[in-house]
């Protein structure tokens, strides 16, 4: 338990977007405590409230997800791409021209970015019971994260389940595997990060 790293929801800073249309929380960035020029990774959860456009990453790649809402229709470097169902990631170039328009209302997206060259990231959305695998090389890492109803998360080597609640995360270091247990209704997104790419 000891090597694993929980990340609670509660007392997460809300900083705004730039163009007013939002709010983004971080969960966690790589390395630790890295700003916007030097994070290989970085996972957070934004609030949209408005339509609106993104802002410009070049360099980086996006992989989004809508966690909550009614749905939005985003264009990236001029074609429209409808995002109408809950937990299908979608990855896209953060330097194309992203703009966002609601279907019904604001959203909340879990947004996941990687520096090109130095990381890359896969984004699985687990259901029920899911068996999550250590993350490969040794700057590899597993971050798990509740993005609807409770999960519970069971560390490879113990018998001890750790209960995740919404938007609760957890970040397993490389070698770490574990066992997810959603019930009914929990969904977790497993996020897995590995050097290069």
């Amino acid at each position: 338990m000891d090597r694993v790293h929980l990340l609670p929801a509660a007392g997460r800073t809300a900083a705004p977007w730039s163009n007013g249309g939002g709010v983004t929380r971080e969960i966690a960035a790589g390395p630790p405590g890295a700003g916007w020029d030097a994070f290989d990774w970085r996972v957070s959860l934004a609030d949209v409230d408005r339509d609106g456009p993104y802002s410009p990453l070049p360099g980086v790649r996006r992989i989004l997800t809508m966690v909550a809402g009614g749905g939005m229709e985003l264009t990236i470097d001029g074609e429209r791409t409808a995002v109408t169902e809950r937990f299908r990631p979608l990855s896209f170039p953060g330097g194309a021209a992203t703009d966002c328009r609601l279907a019904a209302g604001p959203v909340v997206n879990f947004n996941v970015m990687v520096r090109d060259g130095r990381c890359a990231a896969e984004v699985a959305m687990a259901r029920g019971r899911y068996a999550v695998r250590p993350a490969a090389g040794p700057d590899g890492a597993v971050l798990v994260a509740a993005v609807a109803g409770a999960v519970l998360l069971t560390p490879a080597g113990s018998a001890e389940p750790v209960p995740l609640g919404r938007y609760d995360a957890a970040l397993l270091p490389a070698g770490t595997g574990a066992d997810l247990d959603g019930g009914p209704d929990g969904v977790a997104a497993v996020v897995t990060f590995t050097a290069g790419g």
